[in-house]
């Protein structure tokens, strides 16, 4: 398995890192997900281990704790050999300040993830999204003092923009708070709005990339066909409706997938993943499995690299019309641009 830093950290973590959204299954929307219970997780971890993949993924949030509750007792006594990921800010209490990134709100949130966990330190704390409605400098002062007192190791955010991740290492390095050395948010062959402002910033200012749903929600996974229904036994039947207005761009890609699956000798999903892991800021993709068979699979994609005509057919075949004002500045002034024409 391949260890990569995390941005401008010392920590090194494998490109693969298990998601385990796919543990609990508490109500409707993450049982479509999976419902993973402790003996079959425990199972899972240790194949993940086994295969060199020792970092683990969850939030507070799913599956109401009990993504974390499940993750904490699978890995029982095997902690100092992984590394552990949550989140704090979605919704998880009643009340104004049961969400957020606040002092109050993420102190009671951290110290809940650490009992649900059955630890007493959290490698990667990330904030699920940006609240608008605190102050930077109190969400980073709270980080410091959770780094401080040992609760936490590493900080990192999620599904923020381009501005909200700037200001934030501004504002660490201003007043030497922790410093975001992640970012973890969506990027795929069939959605690539994270190069045009988050890519180019990840590579001016060091900050790892950890990529959920790499494989576009299972669209990339080879399920999904031309003129054909989705399969009855996946959850992509129920999120078939969600799908974005262009399929004929997702199809057009699952075709060049098929051919390079054939000239590799992998799996659809082995080469979605792969091209995943050839992008600029790219540190891990944080993959689900509901069984061992998803798990192997997934972690395949590393240690191989598809070849430089390889990634550029799928560059191709998955260009989007870039937005303004990126146009404009790849035009007359693109020698200029530090990021080259992808």
């Amino acid at each position: 398995m391949e260890y990569r830093l995390l941005g401008q950290s010392g920590l090194k973590v494998p490109v693969i890192c298990f998601g385990t959204a796919t543990f609990g299954g508490s109500n409707e929307f993450f049982r479509a997900w999976g419902t993973t219970r402790v003996e079959e997780a425990s199972r899972l971890i240790d194949v993940s281990i086994e295969l060199g993949c020792n970092f683990f993924d969850t939030a507070n949030s799913y599956s109401d704790g009990m993504s974390e509750e499940i993750l904490g007792k699978a890995i029982g006594n095997k902690r100092d050999q992984v590394l552990v990921a949550t989140k704090v800010s979605s919704p998880v209490e009643a009340g104004p300040n049961g969400r957020g990134a606040s002092r109050h709100h993420m102190l009671r949130a951290c110290e809940a993830s650490l009992r649900r966990l059955g630890t007493d330190y959290i490698d990667v704390y990330q904030i699920h999204g940006f609240d608008a409605l605190t102050p930077i400098e109190e969400t980073l002062r709270t980080l410091d003092d959770l780094v401080r007192s040992g609760k936490v190791r590493y900080v990192g955010c999620s599904n923020y923009s381009g501005w909200h991740l700037m200001k934030s290492l501004a504002i660490a390095e201003k007043y030497g708070l922790p410093r975001f050395v992640e970012h973890q948010a969506y990027y795929s062959l069939l959605d690539r709005d994270y190069e045009w402002e988050l890519m180019p910033l990840g590579i001016d200012q060091n900050v790892g990339m950890m990529v959920w749903s790499p494989l576009a929600g299972g669209r990339l996974t080879g399920k999904l066909r031309r003129n054909q229904p989705p399969p009855s036994d996946s959850r992509l039947a129920s999120t078939f409706a969600n799908l974005p207005a262009d399929t004929s761009k997702l199809f057009d890609i699952v075709d060049v997938l098929d051919q390079l699956a054939i000239e590799t000798g992998k799996t659809v999903t082995q080469v979605a993943l792969n091209w995943l892991l050839q992008q600029p800021t790219i540190t891990t993709l944080v993959i689900g499995a509901r069984n061992e068979v998803q798990l192997r699979e997934n972690i395949g994609a590393s240690d191989w690299n598809l070849s430089k005509e390889q990634v550029q057919g799928l560059n191709n075949v998955s260009a989007k019309p870039v937005p303004y004002p990126y146009w404009h500045q790849r035009g007359g002034n693109a020698e200029r641009n530090p990021i080259p024409v992808r």
